[in-house]
């Protein structure tokens, strides 16, 4: 694919809650097509700060039976306690599948074998198609935890334990997540960037203007690894929502005859 050549869609809105609200338009109507297609829905979530809006905006969009609905996440870290407010998939539970009545939650789990637990969940979400997944794109670029040096554009796994990057780390810190860089785990498991762009839309939010490089990169830098989500390029159906800061460091939109 030609470096600036995309399918990518792109909206642009005053505030993260306004992005997150359109955002959450888009994943409600991802999920009714597929309800109403097949008679149930399968999503992954990611769980981070930006994401907020949109889940919250979710939960209350109309139309979607949830008891259909099956829910993963795409990111875990390893070697924190089971009860850890820092754990995704509690916050993802707190922040979301606690707030609908879905049918399934399937939360990674990574344990004291993380291998078996990336084989296990990878089994799961194999078990039928992946309808949407609703993500966000890291400071480095990084979809799920596929920072730049583990990020493999034709993984043949589907989920896998990964090193964590310093800047992703970094991150989870000065978006208040973890008090220090020490505090912040060295290693998770993550769903592949193959095994994302593998579900039938993909829904992206991205907020702030410390991910304004980030934006910038996702949508003008060659794609490869040394910037994983220029990969989302390469999906037919996916839409990047992003709020003023965000969309800074690109040329200014069009304007549109009256």
């Amino acid at each position: 694919m030609p470096p600036n050549s995309s399918a990518l869609r792109v909206r642009r809105d005053d505030d993260p809650a306004s992005s997150g609200r359109a955002a959450a338009a888009d994943a409600a109507d991802a999920l009714r097509d597929a309800l109403a297609a097949n008679g149930a829905a399968r999503v992954v979530f990611a769980a981070a700060p930006s994401q907020r809006h949109l889940l919250h905006h979710l939960a209350e969009q109309p139309g979607i039976d949830w008891a259909r609905v099956t829910a993963f996440h795409m990111d875990e870290y390893i070697g924190l306690a089971p009860g850890s407010p820092q754990r995704l998939g509690n916050w993802l539970r707190a922040a979301f599948c606690d707030r609908v009545p879905l049918g399934a939650v399937h939360l990674i789990e990574p344990g004291d074998a993380p291998q078996t637990a990336a084989r296990e969940y990878a089994r799961l979400l194999g078990q039928a198609p992946i309808d949407l997944v609703c993500l966000g794109i890291g400071v480095n670029g990084h979809l799920a935890f596929n920072d730049p040096p583990v990020a493999d554009l034709a993984d043949p796994d589907a989920v896998k334990v990964v090193e964590l990057d310093e800047t992703s780390r970094r991150q989870q810190v000065e978006e208040g997540c973890f008090p220090g860089l020490d505090a912040v785990p060295r290693q998770a498991l993550t769903l592949t960037i193959p095994r994302l762009l593998s579900a039938g839309r993909l829904v992206a939010v991205v907020s702030g203007r410390h991910k304004r490089e980030a934006v910038r990169r996702t949508l003008q830098d060659p794609v490869g690894v040394a910037c994983p989500s220029t990969a989302l390029r390469t999906h037919p159906y996916c839409t990047l929502h992003l709020d003023a800061d965000a969309a800074s460091a690109l040329p200014p939109e069009p304007a549109h005859a009256g």
